[in-house]
C-alpha cells in the first residue's frame, strides 16, 4: 500500500500546532539528572550526573536518599544517555531556506535527542567553499539554533587555495562529491583535484568527506538503461550500480595511501565495499565510513511504486545489502550511522508523476534517525551501548569533538537523553519539526520516545514540546577556537 501523502500546508500546519509556540519555561535546568540506567564509558548502570555552567562536573553513584528538589531530574528505568551527534545534514541556509533551515532542523534534532549536527557544504546558496560563505553561514544561523552547530567546508575545482583559510576560520573538516552533486555551484572533482586538495587537507590535519561514487559506471548504467524505462524505483536502482562505490573507493583508497589524508566516506549503501573499507583499515590507512538509518532500516522491494520520498543516491538496495551493512557495523568496517537528512520543497519531489529521475533525492530524517537505528538493532539483539558508539562517540570523534562531545563524563558538555527504550509510536507528519515534514518513515512503527533532551545542560525538549531559548552554539575544532579567540581579543 502506498503510504497517504498529506498537503504540504496540512504538514505545515500540523507541525506549528505541536512545535511551532511550545514553550515549558516553568521547568528548570536540573543541576543533577540520575537514573537507574544511564550510560557512561563504564557500562550501563545507576548513576548521578552532576551538571554546572552547561558541562558534566562528576559522574557518581547515586545517593540513596535524594531530597525531591527543583534541581534533580531522576529518569528511572528510561535510558540515560550521551546527546546523539549527527555528522551529515543539509540545513540549506542560507539561499535555499525554503528547503530547510536553522531554526526548523535544529528543532528536529531537538525533538529527536540529536544534540550536535554539522552542516554540509551545500545546498545552501553560497556554497561553503570559501570563507565569506562560511560567514554568510555562520550570520544567517545566528539566534536560530536550538542544538550545537558544526560546519565541513567544501571541496570543489579550483578552490585548494581556499581550504587553508576555511580551516582557521573553523570548518570541522571538508566535503567532496566524486560524482555530479546535483548543483551547478559545488561541482565533482577528479583525481586531479582530488591529489592537491587531499595533500592540503592532510596537511591541515583535518578529515576530508567523500560522496563516493565514480562517474564510469552510472553512465555506462544509463548507456545499457532498458528500452521505455520507466523511471520507476529499479530503474533508479540500476541507474546507481554498485560497481560505482566500488570504483570510487579504490580511487580514495589509493589516493590515502599516496597523500596521508584521512578520508571518511559518506552513506556507504552498497556491501560491495565493505572488503574494501576493510583492506585499508587493516593496512593502517586513515580510512572511516558510515552508513544510514535509511539503508539500515528499508529494502528496495518494499518502495512503493511512485513514492520518491525514498529517492537517494546512493539508493536504498535489497535486504540481503541491508543485512551485510549491518554485519559491517557490527565487526566495525562501518564506523557510524548519520542521517544524511536532505530535505526539499515538496514541489521538487515529483510525487504526482513519481518518477524518480525527476525528483529531487533526499530523505528527511534528522529527528527519526536515532529511534530507526534503535528499532532495526533491538530486533537484532543489539545492547544501546553500541547505539551510541555508532551515533555519538564515532560521530564526534570524526568532527574532532571527542573531548567534549559523546559521551556521559567528567569535562564533557551537559548534552543528555532521556529516552524510554520500549515506547512505541507511529510516525506522524504532525509529529515531525523539520520545515516540510515530509519523510518515507511516515506510517512506520518505531520503537524509543525522546522523553528530555539537554544541551550544554539546558533543556530544549520535554514531553513532547520544544522549550527553552535559542541558545545553541556554533561549535569548531579547538585549534581554530583558540585562534579565533585570540583574535577577539587582539581586534575587539
Amino acid at each position: 500500500m502506498r503510504p497517504r501523502i498529506l498537503s504540504g500546508a496540512l504538514r505545515v500546519w500540523r507541525a506549528v500546532r505541536r512545535f511551532g509556540h511550545c514553550s515549558r519555561v516553568n521547568e528548570p535546568n536540573p543541576t543533577i539528572v540520575r537514573g537507574r540506567r544511564v550510560l557512561t564509558p563504564s557500562g550501563l548502570g545507576p548513576a548521578e550526573i552532576h551538571v554546572a555552567n552547561g558541562r558534566i562536573v562528576s559522574v557518581e553513584p547515586p545517593a540513596p536518599q535524594v531530597p525531591e528538589s527543583r534541581d534533580v531530574y531522576d529518569a528511572g528505568d528510561a535510558l540515560v544517555l550521551p546527546g546523539f551527534v549527527d555528522t551529515h545534514v543539509h540545513v540549506n541556509e542560507p539561499g535555499r531556506t525554503e528547503w530547510e533551515g536553522f531554526a526548523t532542523a535544529t528543532d528536529a534534532a531537538a525533538a529527536g535527542g540529536v544534540t550536535t549536527f554539522v552542516d554540509m557544504p551545500l545546498n545552501c546558496s553560497p556554497v561553503t567553499c570559501t570563507v565569506p560563505a562560511l560567514e554568510a553561514k555562520r550570520e544567517a544561523a545566528n539566534g536560530k539554533l536550538r542544538v550545537d552547530v558544526g560546519f565541513w567546508g567544501g571541496v570543489v575545482p579550483g578552490n585548494t587555495a581556499e581550504l587553508t583559510g576555511l580551516a582557521a576560520a573553523g570548518v570541522l573538516g571538508f566535503k567532496c562529491f566524486l560524482v555530479d552533486s546535483g548543483l551547478d555551484e559545488f561541482p565533482p572533482v577528479g583525481e586531479a583535484e582530488l591529489r592537491p586538495a587531499m595533500r592540503e587537507i592532510a596537511r591541515l590535519g583535518l578529515p576530508l568527506l567523500v560522496h563516493a561514487e565514480a562517474p564510469g559506471p552510472i553512465a555506462a548504467a544509463a548507456a545499457h538503461g532498458r528500452p521505455g524505462a520507466s523511471a520507476s524505483y529499479p530503474d533508479w536502482l540500476a541507474s546507481r550500480p554498485p560497481e560505482a562505490e566500488v570504483e570510487a573507493l579504490r580511487l580514495l583508497v589509493r589516493l590515502v595511501d599516496e597523500t596521508g589524508c584521512a578520508v571518511h566516506v559518506v552513506h556507504v549503501s552498497a556491501h560491495q565495499c565493505l572488503p574494501i573499507i576493510a583492506a585499508a583499515k587493516d593496512a593502517g590507512l586513515p580510512v572511516t565510513a558510515e552508513t544510514c538509518p535509511h539503508y539500515l532500516t528499508f529494502a528496495a522491494k518494499e518502495i512503493p511504486a511512485g513514492y520518491t520520498l525514498f529517492k537517494c543516491a546512493p539508493p536504498i538496495r535489497g535486504a540481503e545489502n541491508r543485512e551485510r551493512l549491518w554485519e559491517g557495523l557490527e565487526v566495525g568496517t562501518l564506523d557510524l550511522v548519520a542521517s544524511d537528512h536532505s530535505p526539499c520543497p515538496p514541489a521538487r519531489r515529483a510525487l504526482d508523476s513519481g518518477d524518480f529521475f525527476a525528483a529531487w533525492g533526499g530523505i528527511a530524517s534528522l529527528q527519526l534517525g536515532p529511534r530507526a537505528v534503535w528499532t532495526e538493532a533491538r530486533r537484532r539483539g543489539i545492547v544501546p551501548d553500541r547505539l551510541v558508539e555508532w551515533m555519538a562517540e564515532a560521530p564526534a570523534r570524526l568532527a574532532g569533538l571527542e573531548g567534549r562531545k559523546g559521551r556521559i563524563a567528567a569535562g564533557f558538555d551537559a548534552d543528555l537523553v532521556v529516552l524510554d527504550p520500549d515506547a512505541e509510536f507511529v510516525v506522524e507528519p504532525g509529529g515531525l519539526c523539520d520545515r516540510h515534514c515530509q519523510t518515507p518513515y511516515e506510517g512506520r512503527l518505531l520503537r524509543g520516545e525522546v522523553r528530555r533532551t539537554w544541551v550544554g545542560g539546558r533543556l530544549v525538549f520535554a514531553d513532547g514540546e520544544l522549550t527553552g531559548e535559542r541558545r545553541g552554539r556554533v561549535l569548531e575544532r579547538p585549534a581554530a577556537e583558540e585562534m579565533r579567540r585570540a583574535r577577539d581579543v587582539l581586534e575587539p
